[in-house]
C-alpha cells in the first residue's frame, strides 16, 4: 500500500475532536479538552505519555520496516499535523529511535524486532517526553497514531491469525493502540479497535471531526444551525468553514447515499472450510440438510440448491457458511448480504454438488 493512501484513511483518525459540533471555538466543549482518543501527556501528568503496540510479520533478510508516527500538535488556536518518520531499516538492523522536538513538545518514536515461531514481533512505541511547566496540551500529542509497514515481507491479522501464528499473535502486548492490517504490507496501528482493511465510506461527502458521529446525523445537525451560528463557526478556520459550506451544498440525493449502505468486505481473502474430503469456499454450490430444525427456514429450505456466499465465524469461534438460494429471484440482495435473502447454515448442514 502506498503512503499517501495509508494517510488518507489516517487523517479519519487524526482529526477526530478537532473542533466538535456546533463548531464554534466558543462553545463550552470546544473551549475545553475536547479530544478523546490517542492523547499523550508530559510525564508526570497522571494520564498516559507513552503508547506501544505489536504485531508479527513475516520475512526474511531482505525485508524492512518503516514506521510513521502521526499526530496533531495544539498550538494557540490552532491543531498542526505533524509527523515523525523512520525509513525503511532491514529486520536485523533493529531496534531503531528517532527522537523529535516541536518546542515545547519532545518525545521520541521506537520501532524494534525479535525473532519469534518463524517470524518476527515488531513492536513500536511513542513517548511524550516534553519538560515539566508550561501549557500541558501544548506540551501534548493528539490523536496519536502510527502507520506501520514492511518492504519485502507480510504482516500478520491478529485479528484472524493463521495457525502455526496464532500462538505468537495472541502474545503480542498493547497499551493505547490497536494493529488493525490495511494492506498484507501496512498497518494502522490506531488509539481505537478498527477492524482489519478499514475503508473510507464513498457515500461520506468528508470529515466531520466530532468524535466518530454518524454521518447522516451530523450533516442533518448542522442544516439546522442558524445562518449566525454558520458564520460564528465558519470565522477565522478554514477546515470548519469548508465543512459548513460543503454540507450546505449536499443534494437530497447525497443525504439519501448518507442513511447507510450495506456492502461486502473485498479486500479481506475469503474463509474457507473443510467438511470431510470438501472444501467449503464462497461460489461452492450445496445442497441444504438443515439439523436444529429450529425455525420454519430449516423446514422450507431443506433439500433446497444454494450457493455459499461467505465462510463466518461469531465471538466464540464457531464457523457458518451464509447461502444464497439458487432459485430465489431476490439471491443477487442476499449476495450483498441484505436480510431475507441470505440464510446461515452449520458447516455440517451443507452438502456439497459435485
Amino acid at each position: 500500500m502506498s503512503l499517501e493512501h495509508a494517510r488518507a484513511l489516517s487523517d479519519a483518525i487524526l482529526y477526530e475532536g478537532y473542533l466538535l459540533y456546533p463548531y464554534r471555538t466558543d462553545a463550552l466543549k470546544n473551549r475545553r479538552d475536547r479530544w478523546l482518543f490517542g492523547v499523550l501527556r508530559p510525564p508526570g501528568s497522571g494520564e498516559a505519555s507513552e503508547l506501544s503496540g505489536e504485531c508479527i510479520a513475516r520475512g526474511g533478510p531482505a525485508t524492512r520496516a518503516f514506521a510513521v508516527l502521526r499526530f496533531l500538535h495544539p498550538v494557540a488556536d490552532e491543531a498542526v499535523a505533524r509527523e515523525v518518520a523512520i525509513a525503511p531499516v532491514a529486520l536485523g538492523a533493529l531496534p531503531v529511535r528517532v527522537a523529535f522536538d516541536f518546542a515545547p513538545l519532545a518525545g521520541e518514536l521506537a520501532i524494534a524486532a525479535t525473532p519469534i515461531d518463524g517470524a518476527y514481533r515488531l513492536s513500536i512505541s511513542v513517548q511524550n517526553l516534553s519538560g515539566p511547566g508550561g501549557d500541558a496540551l501544548a506540551c501534548s500529542l493528539v490523536s496519536a497514531h502510527v502507520v506501520l509497514g514492511v518492504i519485502d515481507g507480510e504482516l500478520v491479522s491478529l485479528t484472524d491469525p493463521p495457525p502455526a501464528l496464532r500462538a505468537a499473535c495472541e502474545g503480542c502486548r498493547q497499551a493505547g493502540t490497536w494493529p488493525a492490517l490495511l494492506a498484507r504490507d501496512t498497518a494502522l496501528c490506531a488509539p481505537i479497535i478498527l477492524p482489519d482493511f478499514p475503508e473510507l465510506a464513498p457515500e461520506s461527502p468528508g470529515d466531520l471531526f466530532d468524535g466518530l458521529e454518524i454521518d447522516e446525523i451530523l450533516s442533518l445537525r448542522i442544516l439546522t444551525l442558524t445562518g449566525e451560528e454558520r458564520a460564528r463557526a465558519s470565522r477565522g478556520d478554514p477546515r470548519v468553514a469548508a465543512l459548513i459550506a460543503r454540507t450546505e451544498a449536499l443534494t437530497a440525493d447525497q443525504l439519501g447515499r448518507l442513511h447507510g449502505a450495506l456492502r461486502m468486505r473485498g479486500d479481506r481473502p475469503p474463509r474457507t472450510l473443510r467438511t470431510g474430503d470438501a472444501i467449503l469456499e464462497p461460489g461452492a454450490r450445496v445442497v441444504l440438510r438443515p439439523r436444529a430444525r429450529a425455525d420454519i427456514f430449516d423446514l422450507a429450505l431443506a433439500g433446497r440448491a444454494a450457493t455459499i456466499a461467505s465462510i463466518e465465524e461469531d465471538w466464540d469461534g464457531r464457523s457458518y457458511v451464509t447461502v444464497t438460494i439458487d432459485d430465489d429471484p431476490g439471491r443477487d440482495l442476499g449476495a450483498e448480504g441484505r436480510p431475507g435473502h441470505r440464510f446461515f447454515f452449520g458447516p455440517d448442514e451443507v452438502e456439497p454438488i459435485r
